[in-house]
């Protein structure tokens, strides 16, 4: 698996129309693969993220098959060399082996849409997906992503709700960032969440699983 961190510059305008309509962020990641992954099944996961040292909006890529990011080095999209912290690569990308035990325990971070699909009294609009505002919520729904994809969610805060919009699209998301702390139950059922994400929205940069040793 390949984790791939791009500082962006603030000043693109191709990054400002992006970030407010990250479905063509998507299209813009997507374009880093030279096959067509629709044609299989590999997930490719994005999540924009601020980045620890300066602040600037970050793109967190999490994919499969190793990325070519050549068309956006070339241009304004990314930082220039000049502006990055000291020892900076960008963009950065590093090749992982991922292997899980029962009983792991792991920090973590995801940012999520969570949502729940209305049943018969809706009438109308039964089946209609409707995100979850009430902090209870939303962290009944983290527990349940834990038993479905094999693992226990140990602490959980979630943080940053907001409207993520897509205006060309006349989409809304509720977008909520989980930070807290699982633990591995079954390995090659967490694995597959991994590479495939958690909930809905993906190609609008939800679902992307960060994971790292617990403090």
């Amino acid at each position: 698996m390949y984790l791939s961190r791009l500082i962006l510059n603030p000043r693109s305008r191709q990054v400002q129309a992006e970030i407010a309509h990250p479905y063509e962020m998507h299209r813009t990641v997507l374009r880093a693969f030279a096959e067509d992954l629709s044609q299989t099944r590999e997930r490719v996961l994005f999540r924009l993220d601020v980045h620890p040292r300066t602040g600037l909006p970050t793109l967190l890529v999490q994919s499969q098959t190793g990325p070519d990011w050549s068309h956006l080095a070339a241009g304004s999209y990314l930082l220039p060399p000049d502006l990055l912290p000291p020892g900076e690569v960008n963009p950065g990308v590093k090749e992982v082996e991922l292997a899980f035990r029962p009983g792991q325990m792991l920090a973590f971070r995801l940012l999520a849409n969570p949502t729940k699909r209305l049943g018969k009294q809706a009438g109308p609009d039964k089946g209609k997906r409707v995100g979850l505002y009430r902090p209870e919520e939303q962290l009944a729904w983290l527990h349940r992503k834990g038993e479905q994809h094999g693992f226990q969610v140990l602490t959980a805060i979630p943080t940053a709700q907001r409207r993520t919009d897509d205006h060309r699209r006349q989409l809304k998301f509720l977008s909520v960032c989980f930070d807290g702390v699982l633990k591995v139950l079954e390995p090659e059922r967490f694995l597959a969440a991994v590479h495939q994400g958690i909930g809905s929205g993906k190609a609008f940069g939800f679902g992307l699983l960060s994971l790292a040793p617990p403090r």
